[in-house]
């Protein structure tokens, strides 16, 4: 992807923005991919990347994928995403972030940040000192993990429910492939509502312990291991490209759904993959839009029980991607993007007439 500008054009991105602070050592990245429905939202993820390509690549892959969650979901937003690059162990503090929340700041309202991988709702809250166009906060929507989780639970019901024709989880195996965050949130679900076969695999020891000393009875497998696990759902929630060449063809799991961003490395060639396997794969920035869905009712005043019934919605959305799939016999995925790309398409013909608010007493 080193033509930037070649991809911009081919995708439809509208921004890509760098931005350092010599002062804290922030360096980030800002991609703004599509602000058809509304301003821009997507979290703020701090990483050690290999690469400055590699932080680019990313950043640019996950604010389209944004565009597609947030639309899907019936947000009245559009998509982006912030890479920080660094060493999270190192670098964060009160002046790093405030220095994030200036760039934010700068951008006039057009992105609105939240926390990601190695970000927290009190990173967010010196984001906020700085300006006001930062979501989940403590105090309203807080940590969107097991928001999102509980979204991921409600589509691999649906998932259960297109493969088996029985939506009852405790009857089912399942292999979990990350346990940090909403991984960990989804294991809490998926035992409390009674399921026996529980595998997970995770690469943080602090992770691994935790889970060991909560929940023994969830097996730990090594991860190189946990695609070919003889269960009925296999739940990626770690980092993207996990379904690729080399992993599908291991997969036994009937059902694929997790919390994982960009889980298909090529959305063409492996959604076909897993439709010519007959494996019903939920579409992952639909089925882990719940936490988008949270942040997003922080806007007009946050509703916990308001927002977990939208977020529960998620459940209907699947049922209807899978049905669309069927009928144009393509992939799971290409029929997600379809059905985002489809509201997106009509909100563009709605707002083709102009027509101003009024700005003395409005919000918005």
């Amino acid at each position: 992807m080193s033509n930037h500008f070649e991809v911009l054009e081919k995708y439809g991105y509208e921004q890509l923005v760098y931005f350092h602070d010599k002062t804290t050592g922030l360096k980030g990245i800002t991609c703004i991919h599509n602000t058809v429905l509304g301003p821009s939202l997507g979290g703020t993820r701090l990483w050690n990347y290999a690469s400055e390509q590699d932080a680019v690549t990313d950043v640019m892959r996950l604010a389209r994928g944004m565009t597609y969650k947030n639309a899907a979901a019936g947000l009245n937003l559009g998509g982006a995403k912030t890479v920080l690059i660094g060493d999270p162990k190192k670098v964060k503090s009160e002046a790093y972030f405030r220095a994030l929340g200036r760039f934010v700041q700068s951008l006039n309202g057009r992105y609105i940040t939240a926390e990601d991988v190695n970000t927290s709702t009190k990173d967010m809250d010196y984001v906020n000192m700085e300006t006001d166009h930062v979501l989940g906060l403590e105090g309203k929507s807080g940590n969107p993990s097991p928001v999102t989780a509980w979204g991921v639970f409600k589509g691999i019901q649906a998932s259960l429910k297109e493969a088996f024709g029985n939506e009852d989880v405790s009857k089912y195996s399942f292999a979990v492939q990350g346990a940090g965050q909403t991984g960990y949130y989804l294991i809490k679900y998926l035992l409390k509502h009674g399921v026996k076969t529980l595998y997970f695999t995770e690469l943080n020891p602090n992770h691994i312990a935790r889970m060991k000393q909560e929940h023994p009875e969830v097996k730990f497998v090594k991860p190189e291991e946990i695609f070919s696990l003889n269960v009925d759902v296999f739940s990626p929630c770690a980092f993207g490209a996990a379904l690729n060449d080399q992993t599908i063809p291991k997969i036994k799991a009937k059902v694929i759904a997790g919390s994982a961003n960009n889980v298909l490395k090529d959305e063409k060639k492996h959604g076909d993959m897993l439709m010519k396997a007959k494996k019903v794969y939920a579409p992952d920035f639909v089925i882990n839009g719940g936490g988008v869905i949270n942040v997003y009712h922080e806007l007009n005043g946050y509703n916990r029980d308001a927002a977990m019934r939208d977020v529960e919605k998620i459940y209907d959305r699947l049922l209807s991607i899978y049905a669309i799939a069927k009928k144009y016999k393509i992939n799971n995925q290409l029929a997600a993007i379809e059905f985002a790309e489809e509201r997106i398409a009509t909100m563009t013909g709605v707002k083709s007439n102009y027509i101003p608010r009024c700005r003395c007493c409005c919000k918005k």
